[in-house]
């Protein structure tokens, strides 16, 4: 279930640092936390569908990698980025 690419480009163009910035961490993240969204929901209605979860998982360590390099690199916008997409921080 790959994002729409109306979708993708909004996001891309919510989070971008500059014009032509489409793989930044916070791109990145954001792009990961819709998917993440979605397949938490598909999974909801299909809980027997494994091969999904195994991808979610994959997702959300993903995330996770990106969420940790962007806290140690640049911690204001880790901050930033946090609160628009509304995630846990430890």
């Amino acid at each position: 279930m790959p994002l729409n690419k109306e979708v993708k480009t909004k996001l891309i163009e919510e989070y971008h640092r500059h014009e032509s910035d489409t793989g930044s961490p916070e791109v990145q993240v954001a792009i990961l936390t819709t998917r993440i969204n979605q397949l938490t929901d598909h999974l909801r209605a299909h809980k027997h569908d494994e091969a999904c979860r195994r991808g979610l998982l994959q997702m959300v360590g993903q995330r996770r990698r990106l969420l940790a390099y962007l806290r140690k690199a640049e911690y204001q916008r880790y901050l930033v980025l946090t609160d628009q997409l509304k995630l846990r921080r430890k």
